[in-house]
Order: C-alpha cells, then structure tokens, then sequence
C-alpha cells in the first residue's frame, strides 16, 4: 500500500472512529439520565459502558500521525484523552463531581468538532 492510500485509509478510520466517540458519549449520558431519570439500576451500564468509549481518543491519537492531521486535530485528540482522565477523577473524587456531567458536555462537543474538521480533506 502505498503512503498516500495509507494515509487516506487513516483518516478515514480517524473520522469513523471520531464520529463513533460522539455517538459512545451521547448513549453514555443517556444512561446517566436513565439512572437519574428512571431507574438507579442503569449506573451499572453507565459505569460498564465507560470501558467501551475509554480509549478511543488514545486510539485518535494514534491514527492522527499517519493520518498526517494537522497539529491543531491531534491535540483534539490528546484534549479528549484527558478529558476522559477527568471524567474518572470527578466521579472519584469526592467535592469535585458536580463538574462530571459539565466536562461531558466539553467531551461531546469537542468530539463532534474533531469528527466534523477529520472529514475536511
């Protein structure tokens, strides 16, 4: 395979997985309004989903290289990665969890934006 086709398949795998991670946050915050809203019983598959949508953003950061991104969408990536790092934090971190579903909002919309630029050829 050569460099560009290469290139053009890592990116496109960049886009898909950054549009998956959108849609991985939306269903995630549905279980949180399920378990609020519903039933307390659905904060086990919001605390079991989390392990599907974790390391996404790693992945982006790695396909964001010979993806040839611009340096602009890997630090997406990286924000996104530490983002999720957050996310643990305040929802371990007794005092600090108020902010948990704020640092969501921050993660869909940031993931939608990286989406959105990685379909830009």
């Amino acid at each position: 395979m050569n460099n560009e086709k290469r290139t053009r398949v890592m990116r496109s795998g960049f886009a898909a997985l950054a549009w998956l991670l959108t849609a991985c946050i939306a269903v995630q915050t549905l279980l949180a309004g399920a378990a609020v809203f519903v039933d307390p019983a659905y904060w086990r598959s919001h605390v079991v989903f989390v392990r599907i949508l974790e390391w996404r953003p790693v992945l982006l950061l790695i396909l964001a290289f010979p993806g040839r991104f611009a340096a602009a969408i890997k630090w997406r990536a990286a924000a996104l990665f530490g983002l999720v790092i957050l996310q643990y934090m305040t929802a371990n971190i007794p005092g600090i969890g108020l902010l948990h579903p704020v640092i969501a909002l921050f993660m869909f919309m940031l993931a939608w934006r990286t989406a959105v630029a990685a379909m830009r050829p």
